[in-house]
């Protein structure tokens, strides 16, 4: 095969990004593994984006020349790192943040109008993205903003392909980071016990990390929590207000939230794709990759898989959770899948007991995300 094939498929035509989710369906059953010029090879099956987690050593995580640490290592140098932020994301800490996390998403909903519309992602989701990320930081409130349009124009830079504007976009963000780290610095003894300050006492081996490692671990973070969490909380809202039946099931029994919002998310997944690299020959979906080639794992296709799960758009409470990619597989699990966890759990919980009834506007028909994004740009919601 020819090392840039004919394109099957093109990520970025008006119809995928009018509806992703239909168009990868669409493609896992034309063409499992497809190559495109946007994003190279990409693929849908449940069980070859399985094969790709498991195999590390074919598919390599080391896609970019700048560090991404740890998503963008492989082992044995993934290891150390990941040593290093698992326990950021433990019991303990998770625990400790859910009080923060109950008072954010209360006040939230407080600030909802009462018996009115509201346009949920602008003035809901995004803005509990954006307080918990601070808060699990230790940044101040003050950044809120800013980080609300550096989102967007990340977004923007990536879905335009724009090298440039993309490498600027980063470079924006690591000044923004090691500004933080110098004031702690300076700060000594005096400067915040959060998340951030510590970092600067981390050890990788016998010396502390450097600035450009933690950059990138908060980078990784940061970005990963804002677009995705914000997203998940759209995803969700917007399936109860579809399903009366199962909100008020929810809301009668909230011990099913866990559970039920995997499954939710499984249908629609609030991340879309994530990248590997071929480090030699490799047939996969019939297809013959080459060594060096891209490959994005479509994860909103592949937790839609009808082989693995029957009638994929099905809600049900009953299929086999360990077959769920939600938060990934392998060594590259997400580390902060119990935080996420905890924190969709009690949003949905304050917003379910706080209101009677989450409806759609018939009249105002919701806006989905353009890749890189997932969820809904925009939501209007009737919440009483």
């Amino acid at each position: 095969m020819s090392k840039n094939p004919q394109p099957d498929w093109d990520p970025r035509s008006r119809a995928a990004l009018d509806n992703q989710i239909a168009t990868y369906d669409g493609m896992r059953g034309r063409c499992p593994v497809a190559y495109s010029d946007y994003l190279n090879w990409s693929v849908f099956r449940h069980v070859d984006v399985m094969r790709v987690l498991r195999d590390h050593g074919t598919f390599s995580n080391v896609v970019s020349s700048h560090p991404s640490v740890p998503n963008g290592m492989d082992p044995p140098e993934h290891t150390g790192y990941r040593e290093i932020i698992e326990p950021y994301f433990g019991p303990e800490q998770v625990l400790a943040l859910e009080p923060v996390c109950r008072s954010i998403a209360a006040d939230l909903v407080k600030r909802l109008p009462a018996g009115g519309e509201v346009e949920l992602m602008g003035g809901f989701a995004q803005d509990f993205a954006l307080r918990i990320q601070c808060a699990f930081m230790g940044w101040p409130a003050s950044q809120h903003e800013w980080l609300r349009r550096w989102i967007r124009r990340n977004h923007d830079a990536t879905l335009a392909g724009d090298r440039a504007a993309t490498a600027a976009v980063a470079l924006e963000f690591d000044v923004f980071i090691r500004d933080l780290l110098d004031v702690r610095r300076k700060a000594g003894n005096a400067a915040p016990d959060d998340l951030t300050t510590r970092l600067l006492g981390e050890q990788i081996g016998n010396r502390l990390l450097n600035d450009e490692e933690i950059v990138s671990m908060v980078r990784n973070w940061t970005v990963g929590e804002l677009g995705t969490i914000a997203a998940s909380v759209g995803i969700l809202a917007h399936y109860m207000a579809a399903h009366a039946d199962l909100q008020r099931r929810l809301r009668e029994d909230p011990s099913l939230l866990p559970a039920a919002i995997d499954e939710i998310l499984r249908i629609h997944s609030p991340l879309i794709a994530s990248r590997r690299i071929t480090t030699q020959l490799v047939e996969i979906g019939g297809r013959r990759l080459e060594a060096d080639e891209r490959i994005s794992l479509i994860w909103a296709s592949a937790n839609r898989d009808e082989a693995v799960f029957e009638d994929p758009d099905q809600f049900r409470l009953d299929r086999d959770p360990s077959q769920n990619l939600l938060y990934g597989a392998g060594i590259h699990l997400c580390p902060g899948a119990a935080l996420a966890r905890m924190e969709l759990r009690v949003v949905m919980e304050e917003l379910l007991a706080k209101t009677d009834d989450i409806a759609l506007r018939p009249e105002r028909s919701p806006v989905l995300a353009t890749y890189p994004a997932s969820g809904f740009a925009s939501l209007a919601l009737w919440i009483r």
